[in-house]
């Protein structure tokens, strides 16, 4: 789907009066997402989970420490490999805060710790509305859309209706709760739309003639390495600070996995007509993640049906390099 959202975005994309209405439709659906993601959070969920704070912390250094630090690492292919717009594209990637609703599909499969999991992408998703745009503003500078008025803007799209979500729970949340798949459709409803205005907005600008083949290949090729570096540094780490097998799984899937649903209406807050190309990496990413982990998930459940992927040498939980 999300491949289709840029193919109409490329032969069809929305221009003049038209643009404007997507682009208006897009910012209300994102304070619409943020207010029903603070109506499903239950506040007792997350107190509680507090008494595992070393696995929180683990996971929290991984998405907003290890990962901008590799970002920054990647600019050294800069600009033989990636040009400057994938590049920002790659560090923004980088800053976004692990997803929830994968790591905890994933951390099941896998016989993982599932309350942590739901913490710890919790955690992830509320510490990255402050972390994400001053991590955005520090590695990004200028490109940022990042002054007083550029973090009203965020807080009022994306942190007040979330607030307002867990103020509406008492009365909602049941209702949320019952119908969590019309809500998950809600959810990628929106995060197409902004796909699909993003990429309207980058074609108006022509970015596609600023892409050549070899460059998105070898985003490609620098998006599976981060994935790699990522998976094995969380392994190594979760092994070696001594948590058990299934809070070694939770740490695995958690601190390596990154937020399209999240990511995507932070770019279009802080990059606004100029997103187009800076969420290309994330895209990617996120594909990569599901199919990679979704194996890994699969192997260490130990009832996955034997293939070539499921039977090449996947060590065990903690032990992935």
């Amino acid at each position: 789907m999300l491949l289709g959202t840029v193919g109409l975005a490329v032969l069809l994309p929305a221009t003049g009066r038209g643009a404007t209405v997507a682009e208006g439709t897009a910012d209300v659906a994102i304070a619409l997402l943020f207010f029903l993601y603070g109506a499903r959070l239950s506040t007792r969920e997350v107190v509680d989970g507090l008494r595992q704070w070393r696995l929180h912390l683990t996971v929290g250094a991984s998405t907003f420490v290890l990962f901008p630090l590799l970002g920054l690492a990647a600019g050294l292919f800069v600009p033989h490999l990636l040009g400057e717009r994938l590049y920002l594209g790659l560090l923004f990637l980088c800053v976004v805060p692990s997803t929830i609703q994968s790591s905890i599909t994933l951390t099941s499969t896998a016989r993982g710790n599932v309350p942590a999991a739901v913490c710890a992408g919790t955690y992830s998703s509320l510490f990255g509305m402050i972390a994400t745009p001053l991590l955005a503003a520090w590695l990004v500078g200028s490109e940022v859309g990042f002054s007083p008025h550029g973090l009203l803007s965020i807080a009022g799209q994306l942190l007040l209706p979330f607030l307002a979500g867990q103020l509406a729970r008492r009365w909602i949340g049941a209702f949320v709760g019952r119908h969590k798949k019309t809500l998950g459709i809600l959810d990628r409803g929106v995060i197409l739309l902004v796909v699909y205005t993003a990429f309207s907005r980058g074609m108006a600008q022509g970015i596609w003639h600023q892409v050549t083949p070899g460059r998105l290949i070898a985003l490609f090729c620098l998006t599976a390495l981060l994935l790699a570096v990522a998976l094995t540094t969380t392994s190594f780490a979760a092994r070696r600070l001594g948590f058990g097998r299934e809070d070694r799984v939770t740490v695995v899937f958690c601190g390596s996995n990154k937020s399209l649903a999240t990511g995507l209406p932070m770019a279009a807050v802080l990059f606004g007509g100029s997103a187009g190309l800076v969420i290309l990496p994330l895209m990617l990413y996120h594909q990569l993640q599901l199919a990679v982990c979704s194996v890994i998930a699969n192997r260490w459940s130990g009832t996955a049906e034997p293939s070539p992927a499921t039977t090449a040498g996947l060590p065990a939980p903690g032990s992935i390099a």
